[in-house]
């Protein structure tokens, strides 16, 4: 009988091994790899995506079987872009959504990831952003919700930023991590608190896939068209204010230019 049960604790421990390394046997054993699998989506679409520099494509992009490992993502439209790592989970797809904008103040989007677990985890920037699910408030991220499994929306908002709205589906014994990136409000883009300049410095106009630079009234891509300046053109730089600088034209305009396409000129 003492024989039986020792077998059996033998047997059993096995098949607790077998159960929490089954994935490293079937890679090591029979040469078998998980795979995993990320979906992109991006506004505009027909962006052009990387994976570790290589380009694989333009979104919405598809792909349900990659080596679980880590990923340097990069998504390139019409000089708008964005690039994150994103670590792949084995038997999951992780989704990524992305607002591709120049200035990187107003690019906002999400990534969404399942592991085994329960509940949803949001992460954000800023971080301190309030999180409602399902019209619930629970508090601000980072945080961590014990939420039945199905289809919830998710609301993140912050003091000065657009709101983001998420709808996702949880399944049953997994927990869904979401990690948001919030855009500045167009109303504070211009509002930015920052130091004015204490010497004068000339910026130069570089190279614009327009061929031409828009002067704004307000830091932000909603400002109105003052005027055009060209390549080469030489500008005075007022304000350094993150995405958007304050200028002066040689003829005493002054309004603001993406700092993506000016450079300062060195004395």
């Amino acid at each position: 009988m003492k024989k039986i049960l020792v077998w059996l604790l033998i047997l059993f421990s096995i098949v607790i091994i077998l159960i929490r390394f089954s994935s490293k046997i079937e890679e090591n054993v029979f040469g078998i790899r998980p795979a995993s699998g990320v979906s992109i989506l991006s506004t505009p679409d027909s962006a052009t995506v990387f994976l570790d520099n290589q380009e694989i494509g333009k979104t919405p992009f598809d792909n349900k079987d990659l080596e679980v490992r880590e990923y340097n993502v990069r998504l390139n439209s019409d000089g708008a872009s964005w690039q994150g790592k994103v670590k792949l989970k084995p038997g999951t797809v992780t989704i990524i959504n992305r607002d591709l904008t120049v200035d990187q103040a107003s690019s906002s989007g999400e990534i969404l990831a399942l592991d085994r677990g329960r509940g949803i985890t949001v992460i954000s920037h800023p971080a301190d952003s309030e999180v409602e699910i399902d019209g619930k408030v629970y508090g601000k991220t980072p945080i961590s919700i014990n939420i039945a499994s199905g289809e919830h929306t998710i609301l993140v908002s912050h003091p000065n930023y657009l709101k983001r709205s998420i709808r996702a589906n949880l399944p049953d014994n997994f927990n869904l991590t979401v990690s948001v990136d919030l855009a500045i409000s167009e109303a504070d883009l211009s509002a930015i608190p920052a130091p004015v300049m204490s010497e004068t410095a000339e910026v130069t106009v570089k190279q614009t896939p327009t061929g031409f630079l828009r002067v704004r009234d307000k830091g932000s891509l909603s400002g109105k068209e003052i005027v055009r300046v060209n390549t080469g053109d030489k500008l005075i730089l007022l304000e350094e204010l993150g995405s958007w600088n304050r200028v002066r034209l040689s003829d005493g305009t002054e309004g603001f230019v993406s700092s993506v396409y000016i450079e300062k000129v060195k004395p």
